[in-house]
């Protein structure tokens, strides 16, 4: 992952036909940690709380994905990251910064902290979360199954959110 932004990746709505694609990703990414089928996809997208994205390179075909949660009432809200996943070829391209950026934009929607968990010795995720303004808050021991490794429970305060995910954070 890194901290620029990749210029030629669109971002859009996850729809049922990118399903296909995210399980393959997900095969490749998380072999090790029950990655998810297609069912669980379209659990996700059928979730009305739920918003999904993809990231599509130059030629269409689709590099990334994303998806958060959006919890709690509009007078408490709060966010959850669900997944952000990107083709290990495409890796260190900006993407996963493009897809998170456009996460936290809509999460800066409703206001409120945003939450998420992730591997702990997943470095790189680590420090583009740290970068954009997470801080660990906790350990969640045999997290990932069936691997049983560890995850960090991380939050961002509320903020006011980024207005566009394609703005370069000084």
């Amino acid at each position: 992952m890194s901290d620029r932004i990749a210029p030629s990746i669109r971002i859009e709505p996850m729809d049922r036909s990118a399903i296909d694609r995210c399980v393959e990703l997900e095969q490749l990414l998380f072999p090790e940690d029950d990655p998810w089928p297609d069912v669980a996809f379209e659990s996700e997208l059928a979730g009305t709380h739920n918003r999904y994205l993809v990231a599509r390179d130059e030629s269409g075909r689709i590099v990334g994905y994303a998806g958060i949660a959006l919890l709690g009432p509009l007078d408490h809200p709060e966010a959850e990251v669900h997944t952000i996943g990107v083709d290990p070829h495409s890796h260190r391209g900006g993407i996963g910064t493009t897809l998170l950026r456009a996460l936290l934009a809509e999460a800066g929607k409703r206001g409120g902290p945003v939450f998420l968990e992730v591997r702990t010795d997943n470095v790189p995720a680590i420090a583009l979360y740290e970068k954009h303004g997470f801080h660990i808050i906790g350990l969640r021991k045999n997290y990932y199954q069936p691997s049983g490794a560890d995850a960090f429970t991380m939050r961002r305060p509320a903020t006011d959110g980024i207005a566009d995910p394609n703005e370069v954070l000084a």
